[in-house]
């Protein structure tokens, strides 16, 4: 009788749920069926939406539930905390499965090259993110100390990033933030955030929900300066042909021509304005220098020659994440992913056998959590096609606790999918007598505990 289909996926984050759902969803998995196995370096599973998506989000987080559906099937197991290459290698992971998904996600800020980034009191967004959602391998402070902020880019990430800072603490609470993440908060000095773009309003990368979320404030007031809203024949081409840029652009034209309020944190959205130059004195963050950019008839933009200098104690890059490089795979430097074809591992032109990429480390950290679905699905469909070509690599111990052997052998304390159960009931517990949802467990050993690891 045929085995099981072995599939070892890397990287618990939504990427690699979704391919496990897709393989669940294949022929395969009928006959003669599929066993998955998801590694996660965190005790926890889910990845980016657990510590990239901010606090206040409760929506997105929702995606949890449909991730919940797929790690519920018997045919799927999760190792948490375990460590690729540190406690499993790639050899040893063809030794136990016949093919091997890498689908591990973005967590540094891609370098941003002007003079002063340096400085003390210029940040990474990555690194603040990964404080205010309780990453364990993150210091447990954060320097708040800036009356006047700037946030660099036109991302979601810049407006998740602008509006915690903008943010009280209390406004946070209700959510799932540590206790560590709210003291540092009641601690936030920001009253102004400035979040700068050097495009138009019609190249902003927000989606139109998450840009409105931001005037829901109480304490924030939105800022658009008039003079930021305008379009070349490229911009009115792309809001014609998309609505979400048309539907954004609507949002910014009518902040721009309301009147100020007096809510207490001014959050301003600049435009036309490219980042030259970081100021500095005494080591220090103590302004900003942007050039004034204009529209060149295509949606770029070309620069003026005029400077601005503004008034900020601290800088926030918000400019993109990095994918981390994966021992053992092949790499491409300038766009931080594996080298692949749909899905394949390619080295030195061949398809590195059994060996799949899916998500942010094969195509790089753009889009919506949702579009990894469509990778995940042409990734599974190349690498069934593999296994009835023949073409996968027979592994040496395919039962499925030779793993779990192997991985206690080496003294690796790792939890399960029944362990992560067990912390989020812990969550729920610590969140209780204060009336919220979960209060986030922070450190690692904590969280090990609670999982029963």
């Amino acid at each position: 009788m045929p085995r099981p289909l072995r599939v070892a996926i890397v990287g618990a984050g939504p990427a690699g749920i979704y391919a496990a759902d897709a393989l669940l969803k294949s022929e395969a998995a009928v006959e003669p069926g599929v066993s998955i196995d998801l590694f996660e370096r965190m005790p926890a599973p889910f990845g980016l939406i657990r510590y990239g998506v901010a606090p206040d989000h409760p929506r997105i987080k929702g995606i949890i539930t449909a991730l919940h559906q797929v790690l519920d099937k018997p045919q799927v197991r999760l190792f948490g905390n375990v460590d690729y290459p540190g406690d499993i290698s790639l050899d040893e992971l063809h030794s136990f499965y016949d093919a091997v998904i890498f689908s591990t996600g973005a967590t540094a800020d891609r370098a941003l090259a002007i003079p002063g980034v340096e400085l003390d009191g210029s940040y990474g967004a990555a690194d603040f993110v990964s404080w205010y959602d309780g990453h364990p391998d993150v210091p447990r402070t954060w320097p708040l100390e800036a009356e006047k902020v700037a946030v660099l880019g036109v991302g979601n990430v810049a407006l998740d990033v602008a509006r915690i800072l903008a943010k009280t603490a209390e406004e946070l609470l209700p959510t799932e933030i540590p206790a560590n993440v709210h003291e540092g908060l009641k601690a936030n000095k920001a009253l102004e955030v400035h979040v700068f773009g050097r495009r138009g309003p019609a190249q902003a990368k927000f989606s139109p929900m998450e840009l409105r979320e931001l005037d829901h404030s109480p304490n924030i007031e939105v800022i658009v300066n008039p003079e930021d809203i305008d379009y070349d024949e490229g911009s009115i081409a792309e809001r014609r042909k998309n609505k979400q840029t048309d539907m954004v652009a609507k949002t910014l034209e009518n902040w721009a021509i309301r009147d100020i309020g007096e809510r207490p944190h001014k959050l301003f959205l600049h435009f036309f304005e490219s980042p030259a130059e970081i100021l500095g004195e005494d080591g220090k963050v103590v302004g900003l220098r942007t050039e004034r950019t204009e529209l060149d008839g295509t949606g770029n933009v070309k620069g003026t020659g005029r400077f601005t200098d503004w008034d900020v104690q601290s800088v926030y890059r918000a400019v993109g994440y990095l994918s981390d490089e994966l021992p053992k795979l092949p790499w491409d430097v300038d766009s931080g992913t594996v080298p692949d074809e749909g899905g394949r591992v390619i080295e030195a032109g061949e398809h590195l056998a059994s060996t799949y990429v899916t998500g942010w480390i094969r195509r790089g950290p753009i889009g919506l959590i949702g579009h990894t679905k469509g990778d995940a699905n042409e990734t599974v469909a190349n690498l069934l096609e593999d296994h009835a070509g023949g073409r996968l690599q027979t592994p040496a111990a395919p039962a499925p606790e030779a793993v779990e052997a192997f991985l206690g052998e080496r003294g690796v304390r790792f939890t399960t999918w029944q362990g992560w159960y067990a912390l989020d009931a812990a969550e729920k517990a610590l969140g209780e007598p204060q009336g919220r949802e979960r209060v986030k467990i922070v450190e690692r050993e904590d969280m090990l505990k609670a999982s029963g690891a």
